[in-house]
């Protein structure tokens, strides 16, 4: 794999910050003379009044001085965000047909229906041709982003902002480890996973399929090695799936073959105290919907149990057509790896970059429960081959095997009780199909896009009237 030159890229996208709080800012260029001083001076190292925007760092190097910022401050420009900046039509109409509809009028195909429509979006996605540039800021001490936020607000009307944090443990509320699995852009030391190409999310970069390179618009200092983020504020309903698994459970303990899902180990638990069965059933039908035991043990590769996570890789592993771990699941849905699936070739276009953190608890009048959920960035060069391919054919079709075409993703698929359905694996080879569970992630709001490089960072700073 060739070498790219890292200082003229943002960070946050072939690797992640790692840090513990975040705060997306949604801006409206209002004055864009004063929008345009700011990003010129942030992208050549800030000042006093500007924070200085982070670059990627190589994977083999560590931060400056062997500590990590203070904060770490990146951005990217919506459709509507690039045109306010003073690109000119006919660049703008290089840009792909996604990005220029806006994430709110792709609502059918993303699933966002019902609860998830973009009318019942919160502010401020309820007017996405107002949201112009996402700054996001990332620290580990949270008085940084007050800090930050305040430089910026001198130059952008602010329209709202949302602030996420890491959970204990990885874990995002439904109780899953999450940050474990990730494309990698270059070999480090000890891991043996396969590399992908940095076409992957670099327009301009050769992509896994010979003669298939996504489209840079131009001029090409703007489009060059930029990328695009679609990126979702995704409710979680905690309790809805806790008392579905509650429910799921007391109906298999009826059923003659829910022997055939339980470990050969009666005292397996979760964490230090053992399961009665009942538990060990809501445990199984946790795993075998996510793919991933709640530790994060691949379901595939300890189907039997949940082991402790000590010497075990939670990312090397693969599918065949004897897997434990359903077809339907939604770790195998959003990366099929090398299981048998239609349109193969297709699991090499489609891998994303996500950066995620929780959100909330958030009152919302009305609501039964608290609101939390996942900020979630999901990063690639082309979004509709693959954001838009894996949220409508995968996660709401399963068109990529016909033994679950026609079934959502239990997690976080447009799922209604009266269709939605889901088959468990047995010891046997058997299934037993599950019915009957709502949708447990809600769509809050979410924003199409474009990641600049550094270069075109100046590049629309330098923009004139």
């Amino acid at each position: 794999m060739k070498q790219i030159e890292h200082s003229q890229l943002q960070g946050n996208i072939l690797r992640g910050y790692r840090m513990d709080h975040v705060r997306h800012m949604f801006l409206q260029v209002t004055k864009p003379a004063a929008a345009r001083e700011f990003l010129g001076v942030a992208a050549n190292g800030g000042n006093a009044d500007v924070p200085a925007i982070m670059v990627d760092q190589p994977h083999h190097t560590k931060w400056p001085e062997g500590k990590k910022p203070r904060f770490c401050f990146n951005i990217g420009v919506t459709f509507t965000g690039l045109k306010a900046l003073g690109v000119a039509d006919r660049d703008l109409a290089t840009f792909p047909t996604e990005f220029r509809d806006g994430m709110a009028a792709r609502a059918t195909k993303l699933g966002d229906f019902g609860e998830s429509a973009p009318q019942n979006w919160s502010a401020p996605f309820d007017q996405p041709d107002l949201i112009h540039v996402i700054a996001s800021i990332y620290a580990n001490d949270p008085v940084a982003l007050d800090e930050v936020d305040a430089q910026v607000r001198r130059a952008f009307d602010v329209k709202g902002q949302r602030d996420g944090y890491a959970l204990p443990e990885d874990k995002v509320y439904f109780g899953y480890r999450d940050s474990i699995s990730q494309p990698k852009f270059t070999h480090v030391k000890g891991e043996v996973e396969p590399v992908d190409p940095y076409g992957t999310v670099l327009l301009g970069e050769p992509t896994r399929l010979e003669g298939l390179d996504f489209r840079i618009p131009s001029p090409t200092v703007l489009g060059h090695h930029g990328t695009f983020n679609a990126f979702r504020v995704l409710r979680q309903h905690v309790t809805a799936f806790e008392d579905y698994l509650d429910k799921a459970a007391t109906e298999l303990m009826a059923h003659p073959d829910s022997a055939l899902l339980l470990p050969m180990d009666a005292q397996f638990g979760i964490g230090i105290e053992p399961l009665d069965r009942h538990g060990m059933l809501r445990e199984v039908v946790a795993a075998q919907m996510c793919g991933r035991w709640r530790n994060g043990v691949p379901y595939g590769s300890s189907p039997d149990g949940m082991p402790d996570t000590e010497g075990l890789s939670l990312t090397e592993f693969d599918y065949t057509r004897q897997s434990r771990c359903p077809a339907g699941s939604h770790l195998r849905r959003t990366n099929p790896r090398g299981a048998p699936i239609v349109q193969r070739i297709a699991n090499y276009t489609r891998r994303l970059v996500r950066r995620g953190m929780s959100y909330g608890p958030i009152t919302n009048a009305g609501d039964s429960e608290p609101e939390v959920g996942l900020l979630g960035n999901f990063i690639g060069a082309s979004l509709g081959a693959q954001f838009e391919a894996v949220m409508c054919d995968w996660l709401n079709l399963g068109l990529q095997d016909p033994d679950i075409t026609g079934a959502n993703d239990p997690l976080i698929g447009a799922n209604t009780p009266e269709t939605s359905w889901f088959d468990l694996t047995l010891s046997n080879g058997g299934t037993i199909r599950l019915r009957g569970f709502p949708r447990f992630v809600s769509t809050r709001g979410g924003v199409y896009a474009f990641l600049p490089s550094m270069p075109a960072i100046r590049y629309l700073a330098g923009l004139k009237p």
